[in-house]
């Protein structure tokens, strides 16, 4: 049972446990914060035929052939052709073999991102890689790890590495800063003698001025980095231990810090009550007290695929055309037909906009259906631009199909829209925008964390003297603000800021959807309620707020109330 994300693993096998008791020892549960030797035992398990059940995550869609496995189950949608494609293949994986995917969509709106998959599958397609342009981290830890053997001679490796694909427009100037920084530490880090890395040793002791190589300058230099390399950065993780017992994974810090004696969790497929935490390993033991409380792991949101949006918007024309020909548009019907009599499908060159007043305040619904990434951009991008008319204070509420913008009770939505929707929907002040609207220079600080220790120029300390993530959350942001006050050029900040704006606001997409909202009719629907497709929206609101009520009881209050006001 694929699932999305670990939270979400951890929560069904949690559910399965419950419901169907009699599965416990053959259900398993594995995702990458489970210590490493229990997953080997799951995975033996599962080729051994004693494990029937097994909810994952992408830890188990890669480089895995389990023979006897029959039916794979995608919880949720997959959100990527190519990645179901992985997933898909994991059952009847041998010769003559048909592969078998049965789909739990989350909530009714996926099964038109199911039949959109169903159809670009049909079509042969698959999503092309994008591979990463010349990420000058990944080069300057490179350049160490060949500085601790031999070393290398700089012409040489220069050109070797234009033979690499994401290095082949490597220019002179970005190889030269490359040396530079591992020679001399830049421009600020000269005086610190832990950043000057490198040093040239000649080929040829008598000819002191003819060729020469890097190579590392001293041996604890060497010591740290090769006890720091790799290029898979996250936030500190904390070791999950049983009390005179056997580690059960890693949950990181910032859970942990919630935690006090005595609170309950569920990790790892059991109910785990926390007694202490000592030298970054939580102390735990089980309980039989059930809880809701599971780790949430950060970066674990997915978003559609530029291509999956493409087919998503087709079916949805299709639904607006009443060609319901597929099973999953067929379920969809009564839903579909109510989101019509409501509000209305949009065509293929049609764009809806939905407004509408609930005692929770003023409403604006945008459906571009382009992928929660370029959605969240859009909606604190409308945010702030409506902002400058108008002052108000927004709640942001994004999924894979549009976004939501609550306002105050009273928010002139109507009035703004007619008057400034040209500007809303300009791109050509876009990456100033974005800048104010969501805070681009933070969301640049903690990505340059990530470059920062990758790069080197931050490390975790050596076996026994690990430092916390607080202590290098610290570190990289006083390097940090340290070259933006004194070497606003650095390269590394460049990087940052691109890796910002391209992979994470995916700013590309987000003025693609401007251009392509500004050349369809867009369709402003004044609504009594929310409909079908903002139901989704008001469920991710609400997931996201504190409260004694689950997530279920407050939904079923909103139907309630739906169903009272329509009179049933």
């Amino acid at each position: 049972l694929f699932t999305n994300t670990r939270n979400q693993a951890e929560r069904w096998h949690q559910c399965l446990r419950y419901a169907c008791p009699e599965m416990e020892d053959a259900l398993a549960l594995h995702h990458s914060a489970i210590d490493r030797s229990r997953r080997e035992a799951i995975e033996a398990g599962v080729k051994e035929g004693s494990i029937r059940w097994v909810v994952c995550t992408s830890s188990l869609d890669l480089g895995v052939d389990f023979q006897p496995v029959e039916m794979v189950v995608q919880i949720g949608s997959a959100k990527n052709l190519a990645r179901l494609l992985q997933r898909a293949g994991r059952s009847a994986h041998c010769p003559g073999g048909t592969s078998q995917v049965l789909f739990m969509p989350t909530n009714a709106l996926e099964l038109l991102e199911v039949s959109a998959m169903r159809r670009g599958l049909a079509a042969g397609l698959v999503e092309v890689r994008r591979p990463p342009e010349a990420p000058l981290d990944v080069l300057l830890q490179h350049l160490v790890t060949l500085a601790c053997g031999p070393g290398f001679e700089a012409l040489a490796e220069r050109e070797a590495l234009r033979r690499v694909w994401s290095y082949r427009h490597l220019d002179d100037d970005a190889w030269q800063w490359c040396l530079d920084f591992l020679e001399q530490g830049g421009s600020c880090l000269g005086a610190y003698p832990r950043y000057r890395k490198l040093e040239r040793q000649p080929l040829d002791p008598e000819l002191p001025d003819g060729a020469f190589r890097y190579v590392v300058r001293e041996p604890a230099i060497a010591r740290l980095h090769r006890l720091n390399v790799g290029t898979i950065t996250a936030d500190r993780s904390v070791t999950v231990r049983v009390q005179r017992g056997a580690v059960l994974g890693h949950v990181e810090e910032t859970f942990m810090a919630r935690l006090r004696p005595g609170d309950v969790f569920f990790f790892a497929g059991r109910s785990l009550e926390f007694v202490r935490l000592r030298e970054m390993t939580a102390l735990v033991k089980a309980s039989k007290r059930q809880t809701r409380t599971v780790p949430a792991w950060g970066g674990g949101q997915m978003a559609l695929s530029d291509l999956l949006a493409h087919h998503l918007r087709e079916e949805v024309h299709r639904c607006a055309e009443g060609r319901l020909d597929s099973p999953e548009l067929l379920a969809l019907e009564p839903l579909l037909a109510r989101q019509a009599d409501l509000s209305l499908l949009p065509r293929r060159h049609e764009t809806l906009l939905e407004v509408c007043r609930t005692r929770e305040g003023s409403h604006l619904f945008l459906y571009p259906f382009e992928g929660r990434f370029v959605h969240e951009g859009l909606g604190f991008l409308w945010a702030m631009r409506l902002a400058r008319h108008h002052s108000g204070t927004f709640t942001v509420s994004v999924n894979d199909h549009g976004f939501e913008l609550l306002a105050a009770k009273g928010y002139p939505f109507d009035d703004l829209l007619q008057e400034h929707l040209g500007e809303l929907l300009d791109d050509r002040a876009l990456e100033a925008d974005l800048e104010q609207a969501v805070h681009l220079s933070e969301l640049c600080r903690r990505r340059f964390r990530s470059i920062a220790q990758v790069s080197g120029l931050v490390a975790g300390g050596l076996p026994g003297d690990r430092r916390s993530g607080g202590q290098l959350q610290i570190s990289a942001a006083l390097l940090f603000d340290v070259f933006q006050r004194h070497e606003p050029d650095n390269r590394l900040l460049a990087q940052a800021r691109h890796e910002v704006v391209v992979e994470q606001l995916e700013v590309h997409r987000l003025r693609a959807a401007l251009e392509r909202i500004r050349s369809s009719q867009l369709r402003l629907e004044r609504t009594l309620r929310p409909g079908p497709f903002a139901f989704p929206l008001l469920a991710e609101r609400l997931n996201q707020r504190m409260s004694n009520e689950s997530l279920l009881e407050r939904l079923e209050r909103l139907r309630t109330e739906a169903l009272r006001a329509e009179g049933h």
